[in-house]
């Protein structure tokens, strides 16, 4: 089986002046407003890094509930955030990291399972697996 699903920007104006929008297929975001300022300033708006955070914390999240159901366990609840570092190298900005932090309410779990189930989702979520950063993740089950 193959999925496709699609996200789109368009973009105007200089990379400093200019203005973008995103959207998604589902229509979650339509024409978002981004630009220079809200990626690299802290002003309103999106940035492409808040959304692969979005997008990597839900993909883990939803990975990490298959490894719980494989466990014949079931969370109660699970919230994940996804930090992503942007830095200046050499010639150029790379996002160098995401950091997982996780909490979740998971009735039988043992904290040392928990951390091991969520490390193997750590590693089998599609979106880790396309990411070059480092990925890290930091667990706290209550």
């Amino acid at each position: 089986m193959k999925i496709v699903r699609r996200g789109s920007a368009a973009w105007s104006g200089g990379i400093k002046d200019g203005k973008g929008f995103i959207s998604s297929e589902s229509g979650a975001l339509a024409r978002y407003p981004y630009g220079f300022a809200s990626r690299f300033e802290g002003q309103k708006g999106s940035n492409p890094e808040e959304l692969l955070g979005a997008a990597h914390a839900a993909c883990f999240t939803m990975a990490l509930s298959l490894e719980l159901g494989n466990a014949k366990l079931r969370a109660e609840s699970l919230e994940t955030t996804a930090k992503v570092t942007l830095e200046q190298v050499d010639a150029g900005y790379a996002v160098t990291a995401v950091h997982l932090v996780l909490e979740g309410k998971v009735p039988g779990a043992s904290p040392e399972a928990f951390a091991e189930l969520a490390d193997g989702a750590k590693a089998n979520c599609p979106l880790s697996k396309v990411l070059k950063a480092e990925i890290t993740l930091e667990v706290r089950l209550v």
